[in-house]
């Protein structure tokens, strides 16, 4: 072909459809590949060195299919892996290609979001005790006051379908209950997991009003859009169709298990291909 590649999308599982999702809404034309660990899910807790091995493995996966940007849509790949990837591996596996994760981008822009100074975070109990997000913050919006929780029943009740059932209102109450408890200036709560998109709605109707919720889909999405346009070398490397790209789907579990769960995170039937990762990237 032209030795141009599609733009690759990791997350442990199924979250990282939902960033897909915007990503590919606002940025049609480009080709995508998407891998889902759904066989070693979930990443939420695990150790670092084994979420930095996972997540290697997967960019690696990419690379070899081409891929000359990776986005990490998976907040504990992001916050455990992506700088030692970034940093370590990519000067010696091919400093030409990109890997870009989830949190900077979102750190970058949540300040503008809150009128308080406060925010609340709500995420995995991985990506809540790697205290990246509040340390993210910090380097763009020193000002800004951050809260934290974690919400370790979220991602099991999405996956089993149980998020909007009534059996899942005392889980996500308790949680909202515990962060608001930590200060009652908060106004504005980050979804700093890609699962909880699927519970906007129950999370809403359960805060109090002046509480804005966001999630980090167009964010990312958006902030791809600006570094394509900053990076120019890198967006002609990109595959592209006249009026919309490919869109390629893998787990490394069953496809068929895969196929029934994604299309709920990514809007549309999903039709997935089986990846087997190599333990030696």
């Amino acid at each position: 072909m032209s030795g141009k590649g599609p733009i690759g999308i990791f997350d442990s599982g199924y979250g990282g459809l939902t960033v897909m999702r915007e990503i590919v809404s606002l940025l049609p034309g480009y080709d995508y590949l998407y891998l889902g660990d759904n066989a070693r899910a979930p990443y939420g807790n695990r150790s670092f060195e084994t979420v930095y091995r996972y997540t290697l493995e997967a960019v690696s996966w990419f690379f070899d299919r081409g891929c000359p940007l990776v986005i990490l849509a998976c907040n504990t790949a992001s916050a455990k892996a992506l700088r030692s990837i970034q940093q370590r591996d990519l000067p010696r596996i091919d400093p030409t290609r990109r890997v870009l994760g989830v949190i900077r981008p979102t750190a970058e822009v949540i300040g503008g979001y809150t009128r308080t100074g406060t925010i609340g975070i709500l995420g995995t109990r991985g990506t809540v005790d790697s205290d990246s997000y509040p340390m993210e913050i910090r380097k763009f919006s020193p000002h800004l006051r951050v809260f934290q929780q974690a919400c370790p029943m979220w991602v099991p009740l999405v996956e089993n379908r149980e998020h909007l059932r009534s059996g899942a209102d005392y889980f996500v109450r308790d949680c909202l209950h515990k962060l608001l408890q930590q200060s009652d200036a908060i106004d504005t709560i980050l979804l700093a997991c890609t699962h909880f998109p699927l519970l906007m709605g129950k999370i809403a109707s359960f805060l109090p009003e002046g509480i804005q919720v966001v999630s980090q889909g167009d964010i990312v999405a958006r902030s791809l859009r600006d570094y394509l346009f900053r990076h120019p070398e890198m967006e002609v490397r990109i595959g592209r169709g006249i009026l919309s790209g490919d869109r390629a789907f893998h787990t490394t579990d069953d496809p068929g298990l895969f196929d029934a769960l994604a299309g709920m995170f990514y809007g549309s039937p999903v039709c997935s291909e089986q990846a087997n990762l190599s333990s030696k990237p």
